[in-house]
């Protein structure tokens, strides 16, 4: 097999742009995994002290992180959203034949 010439027929096709390269590097994931931290600390240090209230109010944190992220991310501190086809889709012409 090591004398037979490779079959160069494999052919990828990529998306016109690259999709962005920041990978969650944004103020809205940054302040949204902060707060959900904080939120966890503040339930984990409520059950500890035998606090259920302290414990519902660190839940609390942990959902209100969740739409803090979604607030940022729609006033556009978010990552954006990819401007053409999502690369493996179909309609990004990525078929590997």
């Amino acid at each position: 097999m090591a004398g037979k010439p490779l079959d160069n027929s494999e052919r990828a096709h990529l998306p016109e742009a690259a999709p962005p390269t920041n990978h969650g590097h944004t103020l809205a994931a940054w302040v949204t995994v902060t707060v959900v931290i904080v939120g966890a600390v503040v339930a984990a240090a409520g059950l500890l002290a035998g606090r259920m209230w302290l414990f519902w109010v660190g839940l609390g944190l942990v959902v209100l992180a969740a739409v803090i992220g979604r607030v940022l991310k729609a006033l556009g501190f978010g990552q954006p959203e990819p401007s053409g086809p999502v690369r493996g889709s179909s309609e990004s012409g990525s078929d590997i034949r």
